[in-house]
Parts: C-alpha cells; sequence; structure tokens
C-alpha cells in the first residue's frame, strides 16, 4: 500500500478510526491498482476514462474515511452509500476500458474490486442494523 506523510495526528496519535478498517485498506489497494493499470490507456484518454477512472477509485477510499469520521450513522450510512455508488462506477468504467479494449481483463483488479464490494456492503448492513436498534420504536 502506498505510504504517505501524516498531515495531521489524532490526539492519542493512535490510527485514524478509517484505518481500522480492512474496506478502506482494500479501497487504498484498489486506487493502486487502477493508477497502474490506467497508466497506459492512450494518451486521448486522458482526460476522459483515465481520470473518470481515477476520480471513481479516490472517491472510495475518501468516503469510507468521511464516514468513518461523521459523528451520527445516519451520515456515515450517507457517505459509505456514496462509496458504493464510486465503485460500481468505477467496475462499469473497467467493463467499458477492457471493451473498447484499452486494456485486457485483470483478475487481481477484479478480486480486489469484489472483496471491497462486499465488505463495503457488509458495513453498510451493520451499520444501518445497529442504526435501526438504537433508534427508539415508532410503535
Amino acid at each position: 500500500m502506498m505510504t504517505a506523510m501524516r498531515l495531521w495526528k489524532s490526539r492519542d496519535s493512535q490510527e485514524r478510526p478509517h484505518e481500522r478498517l480492512t474496506v478502506w485498506r482494500d479501497a487504498m489497494s484498489l486506487v493502486e491498482a487502477i493508477y497502474r493499470r490506467s497508466h497506459d490507456f492512450p494518451d486521448s484518454e486522458r482526460f476522459g476514462l483515465t481520470a473518470q477512472m481515477r476520480r471513481a477509485a479516490i472517491s472510495i477510499p475518501s468516503n469510507i474515511a468521511e464516514g468513518a469520521a461523521r459523528r451520527s450513522t445516519a451520515e456515515c450510512l450517507r457517505c459509505l452509500a456514496m462509496a458504493r455508488g464510486a465503485l460500481a462506477e468505477l467496475d462499469t468504467q473497467l467493463q467499458i476500458a477492457t471493451g473498447l479494449p484499452f486494456t485486457l481483463p485483470d483478475v487481481a483488479i477484479a478480486d480486489l474490486l469484489n472483496r471491497t464490494f462486499a465488505k463495503l456492503n457488509a458495513l453498510i448492513r451493520t451499520s444501518d442494523a445497529s442504526r435501526h436498534l438504537r433508534e427508539p420504536s415508532a410503535f
């Protein structure tokens, strides 16, 4: 996984909440894989499909991190839903790139995408279930 200088520290200098999530780490790996894969796309796609795929890939861990930092479960779920939408967008863009054909199918990327999607769906389901358990009943 890529390494980066930390621009801010939490009060106790421990991991940030999103860094504990395996789905966030998988999404970060997906960003790296997409950057490597799209590097060889035609120059004519630099501002087209290449940029779209990279933006969608970046959006996934970014929204997971934002959701983990939110105070309410509803806000967290909104961010996780946006991450899931970006993941579906990236999946479609990979299919487009393969069909054009700018790239060959990549089993490792497909596996990482599927694993990230499954973990993200599980996180959304458990977060939504816990929200309903905490909310007062309407009855």
